[in-house]
């Protein structure tokens, strides 16, 4: 099944901001947690930069998305998922050239080319104009590992490895499920201060993360459609008489401290909501067309739309957090998982062309994230829970056309993996998330304290970005 990812922490720092009002008896919309905003200052920018998470529930099968190509590892990757594995004739169109001096080689010395699941298509132009880069073997770890390191468990581990829920919250959070904060959030804390309205550092789109839960700084839900309205008129009739008494009763001043500080909380939110709608409404139309029928692009075209509304907002750093769901495939991969990749290729290609039009490809970069990756060896026609996966990072200040980190050996039980082709990672989350820090403008010693596990890893910049 394709779990959601876990809201305990996110509404455990929520109750616990809102103690006082939860003690009048008062309950709140989610809008509302925009409110318990901390101001303290601890990074400076002067341009604007902003990241975009991707981030694909269930667990993405990494063997069919980035598909091995040349002969001998195409026909390993072949004999081992004979049900599931993509005829190499039509991969031919989406095989990745990388810049001269780019091959992957795994452990062994061997080279490695790939190609581009077909329903990538859309993103192959990205990567052969150097604007995206592929990474390869990433996933959580506490500390390099070894396989009979692994095996001996005389490492530290990730808790509950193979779990959604558990892997989801350590890849968003580099702590184990319950953390009440996430690497996004952290970095949102960082810069909050020196955005003119810090209400609008960190912006989820989609559900509640706590990848974007920052130890001061909160993260702020839209909609596709902008900000979440906290009172509809249709609740009331249509009657404009009745919306502005509803807004007076819970946004005025109040005697009583408890209502009082609810009051500021709410007209606070109102305020918010208010700001960022009349600075959406004003982005002129974007050209780039954004295709139907496709949440994850309505997402994207929001995150769009805030993008170019920085400078009215006042906003010099913005973390941002989209999702899309279903890749949790234990049956049905083939019938499934193009539908859903050709989805993040049409989001993501009119999301980068619309920064693009709007000037800004230099200053965002997006990358994907998973659960986990999956099993090389099927399971009939699906594939189960794993670890290590590839991953995509799309943006004009990516050094693209390129592979970052060390391909795996393509075999089940190999050195590279811990049983059917569960990839053990090579390259940690932490890393991942240290060269994205560095480019906003994260200082050394704010990425030791920002990502936990950092100090385990002697490369902390893979130099993507």
């Amino acid at each position: 099944m394709n779990k959601r990812p876990a809201m305990n922490a996110s509404r455990r720092a929520f109750l616990q901001r809102g103690s006082a009002f939860i003690a009048a008896g008062v309950t709140s919309p989610l809008a509302l947690n925009l409110a318990a905003i901390s101001e303290a200052s601890a990074a400076t920018a002067t341009d604007y930069k902003a990241l975009v998470c991707i981030f694909l529930y269930g667990g993405n099968d990494y063997a069919n998305t980035l598909v091995p190509y040349d002969i001998n590892n195409y026909n390993a990757y072949q004999l081992l998922r004979p049900t599931l594995a993509y005829a190499q004739a039509n991969l031919t169109a989406t095989a990745l050239t990388p810049r001269a001096g780019n091959t992957p080689f795994d452990v062994n010395g061997v080279a490695h080319q790939y190609a581009l699941a077909p329903a990538l298509a859309p993103l192959k132009g990205i990567f052969d104009a150097g604007r995206m880069a592929v990474l390869l073997n990433v996933g959580t770890l506490v500390q390099p590992t070894t396989k009979t390191q692994f095996n001996n468990k005389s490492v530290p581990r990730p808790p509950r490895l193979f779990s959604h829920n558990d892997q989801q919250s350590f890849w968003q959070s580099l702590s184990p499920e319950g953390a009440p904060s996430g690497w996004g959030g952290r970095m949102g804390d960082l810069f909050e201060a020196g955005n003119g309205k810090a209400v609008f550092t960190n912006i989820n789109v989609a559900d509640n993360a706590v990848y974007l839960s920052g130890k001061s700084s909160t993260q702020y839900q839209v909609t596709t459609q902008g900000a979440v309205p906290l009172y509809s008129a249709d609740y009331l009739y249509g009657s404009q008489a009745c919306g502005a008494t509803l807004k007076k009763l819970i946004s005025d001043s109040r005697p009583h401290m408890f209502e009082n500080e609810h009051n500021i909380i709410t007209k606070r939110s109102l305020d918010s909501g208010a700001a960022l709608n009349n600075a959406l409404a004003a982005v002129p139309a974007i050209i780039t067309p954004f295709p139907t029928g496709n949440n994850l692009a309505n997402q994207l075209q929001l995150v769009a739309k805030m993008i170019a509304s920085a400078d009215a907002l006042a906003v010099k750093r913005q973390v941002f957090f989209v999702s899309i769901g279903g890749f949790d495939n234990h049956d049905g991969l083939l019938d499934k998982h193009p539908a859903l990749l050709k989805k993040v290729a049409d989001a993501m290609k009119a999301f980068y062309d619309t920064t693009v039009e709007l000037g800004v490809q230099n200053q965002v970069t997006a990358f994907t994230a998973s659960d986990f990756g999956r099993s090389l060896v099927g399971n009939n026609d699906g594939s189960d829970h794993g670890w290590g996966s590839m991953h995509f990072m799309v943006g004009g200040a990516v050094l693209g056309q390129s592979y970052y980190g060390t391909a795996p050996v393509v075999a089940s039980n190999g050195v590279d993996d811990v049983g059917e082709g569960r990839l053990l990672p090579t390259t940690s989350v932490d890393q991942y998330a240290a060269t994205l820090g560095k480019w906003m403008g994260v200082t050394d010693t704010q990425l030791l304290d920002l990502l936990p596990n950092l100090k385990n890893f002697s490369t902390r910049n893979l130099g993507f970005v």
